[in-house]
């Protein structure tokens, strides 16, 4: 499936932004023109079931197959966060970027987190108290993009997580230059993950006190850790 993409900026670097569940390309309303400035041609896409590309069967694998049917081959930078981290690892071998950046990934979850994984879709109607409240630090910019788009996302992509998650996701090894970028009050990945990631080849960051959304948490920190990388 070709999916929708929105760019910014016209450098001659291509840089590519994948968006975590429930999201779309607006998610990157602050990283993108930052990149743009740094001479960087960013492409945001929204993965299937998201903002306005196509609904369709979901699976790591389909994710990963609309990215290199969209993306073009040997971006300087690739950046995915939780399911767009694991859409990313599934195509990066085929899209030879020259680095990527893979934030709070989705790859393997604490078995609590699979459990309520389906329960996920509830959040489609979620309102903007729920959604403050659930995110203390955001501003109204965040809460208005989360709101529109959560109007856009098809929550089926959620049900089907427990059979995604049957089987552990994480890459065996980094096939490029690999920054993991953690938030540190984040629990999205299985304890001991981390060091394995290390083993395999794997750079890590993390972003303190943030949570899963670590670049609408801490815009900044999360910058710094991406220092050297972008």
């Amino acid at each position: 499936m070709r999916l929708h993409t929105h760019e910014w900026g016209t450098g001659e670097r291509i840089a590519v932004l994948v968006h975590g569940m429930m999201s779309d390309h607006r998610t990157w309303h602050r990283l993108a023109p930052v990149l743009a400035d740094k001479g960087y041609r960013v492409i945001g896409v929204d993965l299937r079931g998201h903002g306005r590309s196509g609904r369709g069967e979901y699976s790591p694998e389909h994710w990963a197959d609309d990215l290199v049917e969209t993306l073009p081959e040997g971006a300087e930078l690739v950046l995915g966060h939780s399911l767009g981290a694991m859409a990313l690892a599934g195509a990066v071998e085929r899209l030879a970027p020259k680095r990527a950046v893979y934030c709070d990934p989705a790859w393997d979850m604490p078995q609590k987190l699979v459990e309520a994984s389906a329960y996920f879709a509830i959040f489609k109607t979620a309102t903007r108290a729920m959604i403050k409240s659930l995110n203390p630090g955001w501003d109204d910019t965040e809460v208005d993009i989360e709101l529109a788009t959560l109007a856009d996302w098809d929550p089926t992509t959620a049900r089907v997580l427990p059979g995604i998650y049957s089987v552990g996701r994480a890459p065996a090894r980094a096939v490029v230059p690999s920054l993991v970028v953690l938030g540190g009050a984040s629990e999205f990945l299985r304890p001991g993950l981390a060091g394995e990631l290390v083993q395999r080849g794997f750079e890590l960051r993390t972003v303190e006190g943030a949570g899963h959304t670590l670049y609408r948490d801490d815009f900044d920190g999360f910058m710094g850790a991406l220092d050297g990388w972008v």
